[in-house]
């Protein structure tokens, strides 16, 4: 492998790397524009093994848009990423596919947004598929495969709101 064959591949696995960086914030930070500019035209995302619906990248923020309000604060802790580019076309590094596992705390929206409110946990692994366009790297699915979640007493959760 060349120089400048290496020095693309490691500008390439930092862009992918950047895209799933920006997918968590756009999520923790309701960005639903930002969200959306994520994806290609075709995009989909796939929720539902986190009891969400699955489709294209308009229709699962609009749903994600409605669904997340219920907590006051989220925030994604991508870790664990494992980049492998692929081929479309024949051309070497048209597509990158990254498997990541992720925590993810979350805050429930309690009356005045205090610290007492409990806290909601999930775990699991996330599967993007990204593809190169004219415009960088977009993500072309993401799957979100739960493994598990810690759920509050429902006795704290009666008594936060």
């Amino acid at each position: 492998m060349t120089q400048r064959v290496e020095l693309a591949t490691v500008m390439d696995r930092l862009a992918v790397d950047e895209m799933v960086t920006e997918y968590a914030a756009a999520v923790d930070d309701g960005d639903w524009t930002a969200y959306r500019h994520l994806f290609t035209a075709d995009g989909r995302a796939d929720y539902r093994s986190a009891g969400g619906i699955e489709g294209d990248a308009g229709q699962v923020a609009g749903w994600l848009a409605d669904s997340l309000p219920l907590f006051s604060m989220r925030q994604h802790l991508i870790v664990n990423r494992r980049v492998r580019f692929g081929n479309l076309d024949h051309d070497t590094g048209d597509t990158a596919h990254v498997r990541a596992d992720y925590v993810n705390p979350m805050r429930f929206a309690g009356g005045d947004g205090a610290s007492t409110a409990p806290d909601f946990v999930c775990g699991g692994r996330y599967s993007f598929t990204f593809v190169r366009t004219r415009d960088g790297w977009r993500l072309r699915q993401v799957v979100v495969e739960e493994k598990w979640r810690r759920l509050p007493d429902p006795r704290v959760v009666a008594g936060s709101g």
